[in-house]
């Protein structure tokens, strides 16, 4: 709240500051017009000029009562300067009366906008205006004048005073809705946060435990039992880890760790991702490119939607062999993995399961990449990984 009001009041002094030296220019100009205003009105006139645009240009960079005072002071000795230089019977004439009225309108009226903040600067607002409209009523009566001056320096008070106001009332009802936005903007972040976290837990919860799990639940059927006892290892160090609150990032497909990494490269991971499907018994022929090199987070992504792909060969193509093909570009990584199995209808697939949605096509998204699949009954499943370098 203290900075939206020192913005405000920013706001305010400087455009109290633009309209008073522009009105102090305006006034220059009327006093230097040849024949308009007799000679010793306007040397003085001149100097107190000078005098309210140096307080107004320091009243827009303080803000202070006192250089409003000054800007008031000023203007009241230009209107008694100009206004009683003549004698009564001598009415004014033009340029007088445009004078006193554009010293009331703009440069004096310019502190209304300084004033209209707190309740003392409007006792403030309130003195300045009457006494200025005080020395404009005398000079008036005196010379039997028109109401034009008197005209002119309501309608410049008042339009200032407006001004002021509407700029007071403006900038806290902005600011409290920027700020209201950005509170949303920062709710819909923390909520695709959680969401994002959420789809990241998921992938490693399908990837690993509940994988153990189905297999257990099938009574580990085509895996040794050496190799479902490493693969349920794995899984207790994990949810140990998660127990005590570490929060694992993917190095490998199947194996998680605690430990960052920023580069690998790929020919050195896809051995891991063989070996542990040759523990269970699916064969794996690997062809074409074996030394790519990928940011950690690509890897990670690229080489866990491989697995799953192989696992989903393993668990559901009744075939025991599977061919993935390497290839890379200038931009991009990609991967086929084929199997000759039984094969399935695309458009029979159920929205419930998640493995491919999640753990590969989600995955690769979320780096750039993407995944399509290809697949008919009876004439197996080619699966394409694609992830940018």
């Amino acid at each position: 709240m203290q900075r939206i009001l020192k913005e405000r009041d920013r706001l305010l002094r400087k455009s109290a500051q633009a309209y008073g030296l522009a009105g102090s220019v305006a006034v220059l100009v009327c006093l230097l017009i040849p024949g308009g205003i007799a000679s010793g009105a306007r040397q003085g006139s001149i100097v107190l000029v000078l005098l309210m645009a140096g307080g107004q240009y320091i009243l827009g960079r303080t803000g202070a009562i006192r250089w409003a005072l000054l800007t008031v002071a000023c203007g009241i000795g230009i209107i008694l300067l100009v206004g009683l230089d003549s004698p009564p019977s001598v009415p004014l004439n033009l340029v007088e009366e445009a004078t006193l009225g554009i010293v009331a309108a703009v440069p004096m009226s310019c502190v209304a906008m300084v004033l209209v903040v707190s309740r003392t600067r409007i006792f403030v607002l309130l003195g300045s205006f009457s006494a200025t409209m005080a020395a404009i009523i005398v000079v008036v009566s005196i010379h039997s004048a028109t109401p034009l001056p008197l005209a002119l320096g309501i309608t410049g008070w008042l339009s200032c005073t407006m001004a002021g106001w509407w700029i007071a009332q403006s900038v806290p009802r902005v600011m409290h809705r920027i700020a209201a936005i950005g509170r949303a903007h920062r709710a819909e972040r923390h909520a695709s946060e959680v969401e994002a976290q959420r789809r990241t837990d998921a992938r490693l919860l399908h990837d690993t435990v509940l994988a153990t799990l189905t297999l257990l639940a099938h009574s580990g059927v085509g895996v040794t039992p050496l190799a479902l006892r490493q693969q349920s290892g794995d899984d207790a160090r994990l949810l140990r880890q998660l127990r005590l609150g570490g929060m694992p990032s993917p190095r490998r497909s199947g194996v998680y760790t605690l430990e960052a990494t920023s580069e690998s490269t790929l020919g050195t991971t896809l051995e891991s991702v063989r070996q542990r499907f040759v523990r269970m018994g699916l064969e794996v022929d690997w062809h074409g490119s074996g030394e790519v090199r990928l940011p950690a987070d690509v890897l990670d992504s690229f080489l866990l939607a491989l697995g799953e792909c192989l696992e989903n060969v393993r668990r559901h193509s009744g075939v025991l062999h599977a061919d993935v093909t390497i290839t890379d570009d200038a931009t991009t990584v990609r991967a086929m993995v084929t199997d000759a199995g039984v094969g399935f209808d695309l458009a029979r697939v159920s929205t419930e399961r998640l493995g491919v949605a999640e753990s590969v096509v989600a995955r690769l998204r979320a780096v750039g990449g993407n995944a399509r699949l290809f697949s008919s009954p009876g004439s197996g499943t080619t699966v394409v990984l694609e992830v940018p370098k």
